[in-house]
């Protein structure tokens, strides 16, 4: 299965000026819509995934694995689901519960089918059109939920063999939703089990695009042995970027049976680039490959060295996360970390704003999660009654608080004083427009929450 990377990708750059085309979405969503690459939440506020998949067909009394998942600092959980045909059916009502326990703890939902993996090369598997099947068979415990679910149609949807197909045959898969009702983003795999070795996905990926008439699709690349080396997972994940079509890495790992994947890259290039990312897999892996565990039997306290990783490294979850705006002003459910005594988040945990002048900008200070020594903050930036094209915010700690990590910001410090300057795709917000950015700092004793000031520019 083992395949390199080339570089070669023509094919690609042949059907660009179709991609810029379809830079916003030709609809007003209900749920999750995508426009310039980018995935935006029901809000209109950018959302990229940080989770990890879950077994819930296999382990369907695991429950607590949502809460479990969320406090270790996730916010999207991939969900494995089957459709009756190689595993039991997960009901409609089945469905519904598990939709019901990613908003009780506010995680986005992505639904996927895996009856589809390896299909023309592994027994049983099947097509992408009888899992669209499924997906209409179950669309009352769907619809409705756009704001919080994505809709995977089938999991690594070819094996090595037949894939030539697979651009025709994911277009019709999308439009067979549509036309059966569902409004929600769409998620695509890649075929070759879902690493794309033939690159036959990134070449043909505007294609699909341009097939869905919401222009509301999402690619899906798997990243294990084929993705070895820090140059396959940049050209890859660049050549997407460069399209302007949306990609996550939909499933990846630390190690695999067909190689060593750069799990170092696939994060840091993600985080770098607002490219979401779900790592295979929480628990109850079998067959040779229950290293990719995160946990063990399930325990949130027994993270094994890959749990470590992706939870706790640099640029992980815990450190990256973004809960998604949807779950605004809803009851939280418990954060804190599940290795260390439970502490409770200062109050006030928001500060407060005052309406900006024309062409300004305010600012909010929230603390999203704290633990024993630590916390993760989140600073909301708000332009006033015009658009402005960039913006700094600034604060200082009044108790020795320190940022350590920072994402979606340039964030600097001198002392207590600290200062943070937009990135490069998120200085230019129209009139009351609000980008976020956040960090993950350290406190001891007391962590008060500043006030924050914003200039525009």
């Amino acid at each position: 299965m083992k395949k390199l990377l080339s570089v070669a990708g023509a094919a690609l750059l042949t059907v660009l000026a179709a991609v810029f085309a379809f830079g916003q979405p030709a609809h007003a969503a209900a749920g999750f819509s995508v426009a310039n690459g980018r995935l935006y939440d029901a809000n209109g506020t950018e959302f990229v995934m940080r989770g990890v998949n879950h077994a819930h067909t296999w382990y369907p009394q695991q429950t607590t694995a949502f809460a479990n998942i969320k406090a270790l600092g996730a916010n999207t959980v991939r969900v494995v689901l089957a459709s009756g045909d190689r595993w039991p059916k997960n009901s409609a009502a089945d469905v519904t519960n598990v939709i019901s326990l990613c908003k009780a703890n506010r995680l986005i939902c992505v639904l996927e089918v895996h009856d589809t993996t390896g299909y023309g090369e592994q027994s049983g598997a099947i097509t992408l059109d009888r899992a669209v099947d499924y997906w209409l068979s179950i669309a009352s415990a769907l619809q409705g939920q756009e704001k919080y679910v994505i809709v995977n149609i089938g999991n690594e949807p070819y094996g090595n063999q037949g894939y030539a197909t697979w651009a025709t045959d994911t277009a019709n898969a999308v439009k067979r939703l549509r036309a059966g009702g569902l409004t929600h983003t769409i998620m695509v795999d890649a075929p070759n089990w879902g690493q794309d070795w033939s690159f036959t996905m990134r070449d043909n990926a505007a294609s699909v695009f341009a097939a869905d008439p919401q222009k509301n699709t999402v690619f899906s690349i798997h990243m294990y042995g084929v993705f070895d080396t820090a140059a396959e997972i940049t050209d890859y994940l660049g050549r997407f970027r460069t399209a302007g079509l949306p990609v996550v890495v939909g499933e990846f790992g630390f190690n695999h049976s067909d190689g060593n994947p750069d799990e170092d890259t696939i994060l840091a290039y993600s985080q770098a680039h607002g490219i979401g990312y779900l790592g295979w897999s929480w628990s109850g892996n079998g067959g040779g490959v229950e290293y990719l565990d995160m946990v063990t039997n399930f325990d949130p306290n027994q993270l094994t060295t890959w749990g470590q990783r992706i939870f706790n490294g640099a640029n992980g979850i815990r450190a990256t996360a973004r809960e998604a705006s949807v779950y605004a002003g809803t009851s939280p459910s418990p954060t804190t970390s599940p290795t260390t005594s439970p502490t409770t988040s200062p109050s006030p945990t928001t500060s407060p704003t005052t309406a900006p002048p024309p062409g300004g900008c305010t600012a909010s200070y929230t603390i999203v999660n704290s633990w024993q020594g630590g916390f993760q903050g989140e600073v909301k930036v708000t332009a006033g009654a015009a658009a402005i094209t960039g913006w700094t915010a600034k604060w200082t700690f009044a108790n020795g608080q320190t940022v350590s990590q920072s994402w979606n910001a340039t964030v600097s410090g001198s002392g207590s004083a600290y200062t943070a300057r937009n990135v490069d795709w998120n200085g230019r917000l129209g009139a009351g427009a609000s980008t976020s950015f956040g960090f993950i700092g350290s406190w001891n004793g007391s962590n008060p929450i500043p006030a924050v000031t914003c200039a525009a520019s």
